[in-house]
C-alpha cells in the first residue's frame, strides 16, 4: 500500500520542485537582465568612452548618452547611442528606462574659462540625474569626480595641492556639491576619484584607497579606471563610499581591487 500511494507522491513532489527551479531560474535570469543594462553618462569621450569599451567587453547592454553621442567610434549590437543633454530632465528620464545602473562621468572643455570663469556644470547634472533616478527607481549610481574633490582636497601635497587650486579649483568647487548631491541622495551610490589621467592602457595594478591616509596624487589610465567603474556595477564592495584611484603601490589599509562582494541576483 505504501508503495502504490508514496511512489505517485514522490513523483509529484519531483514534478514540482523541478518546475519551481525552472520559474526561478528565468526569474533570475530576467533580474539579472535587468540590471545589466547601463546607462554611461558622458560617453563620448575620456573616461566615458573607455567605460563603453569595457562594459561591451564585459557582457552588458549600454546606452551611452552625450551631445555628441552619435560620433561614438564603436558599433556593436549591444550600445545604443543618445544624443541628449545631460542638463535636460526629459532627456535623462528617457535615458534611464529600462535602466539597471548608471555611470556618470562627466567633463568639460579645456580652456581659460575652467580657471578663470565658475561653473555649475556638475552640480546641475547631477541634480537632475539624482532626482530622475529616484523619481524612476532607478537605484545604482556609480559617479566619477575626481581626487581633490570632497574631503581628499589638499591630500597630494604642497606642489599638487598649489596647482591644482590655481588650475581647477573653480571646477572642483563644483564637484563638492555634486558629491554632496549624491551622498545625502537615496540611491545606492559610489563615487570615485581618480588622480591624474593619462590615456595609457589597462594595467589592472591601480589601488582603490578608502582610508584618508593613504590617498596620494599619482597617475592612472582612463583605461584603468573604466574597469574599476565596471566592476562597481553588480559589486558592493565600495558601496556608500568614496574610493580614490591611483596607480600607487598597496599599503596596509589598502581596499583590493578584486575582493567582491556581489549583489545578489
Amino acid at each position: 500500500m505504501c508503495s502504490f500511494i508514496c511512489q505517485p507522491l514522490a513523483y509529484l513532489a519531483v514534478r514540482l520542485s523541478a518546475s519551481h527551479m525552472m520559474v526561478s531560474q528565468a526569474s533570475s535570469a530576467v533580474e539579472h537582465e535587468a540590471v545589466a543594462t547601463v546607462l554611461i553618462i558622458g560617453a563620448s569621450r575620456g573616461i566615458g568612452l573607455e567605460t563603453v569599451k569595457a562594459a561591451l567587453e564585459a557582457g552588458h547592454s549600454v546606452r551611452a548618452l552625450a551631445r555628441s553621442a552619435r560620433r561614438i567610434p564603436i558599433d556593436r549590437p549591444k550600445l545604443e547611442k543618445m544624443a541628449g543633454d545631460a542638463l535636460e530632465t526629459a532627456t535623462v528620464k528617457r535615458a534611464l528606462s529600462g535602466v539597471g545602473v548608471v555611470i556618470q562621468s562627466l567633463g568639460v572643455s579645456a580652456g581659460p574659462e575652467v580657471i578663470l570663469k565658475p561653473t555649475r556644470f556638475f552640480s546641475k547634472a547631477t541634480r537632475v540625474l539624482v532626482t530622475a533616478m529616484e523619481e524612476t527607481d532607478v537605484k545604482r549610481l556609480i559617479c566619477v569626480t575626481g581626487f581633490g574633490a570632497g574631503d581628499s582636497r589638499g591630500r597630494g601635497g604642497f606642489v599638487y595641492t598649489l596647482a591644482f587650486h590655481l588650475l581647477l579649483g573653480r571646477v572642483y568647487d563644483d564637484k563638492d556639491v555634486q558629491e554632496w548631491i549624491v551622498r545625502r541622495s537615496k540611491l545606492d551610490w559610489v563615487i570615485v576619484r581618480p588622480v591624474i589621467l593619462t590615456d595609457g592602457p589597462k594595467t589592472n595594478a591601480y589601488r582603490a584607497l578608502v582610508d584618508p591616509r593613504d590617498w596620494t596624487c599619482g597617475f592612472i589610465s582612463r583605461a584603468d579606471v573604466a574597469d574599476f567603474l565596471v566592476k562597481q556595477i553588480d559589486d558592493d564592495t565600495f558601496l556608500h563610499k568614496t574610493p580614490v584611484l591611483t596607480s600607487s603601490l598597496p599599503t596596509s589599509r589598502s581596499e583590493p581591487t578584486r575582493s567582491p562582494h556581489r549583489r545578489a541576483a
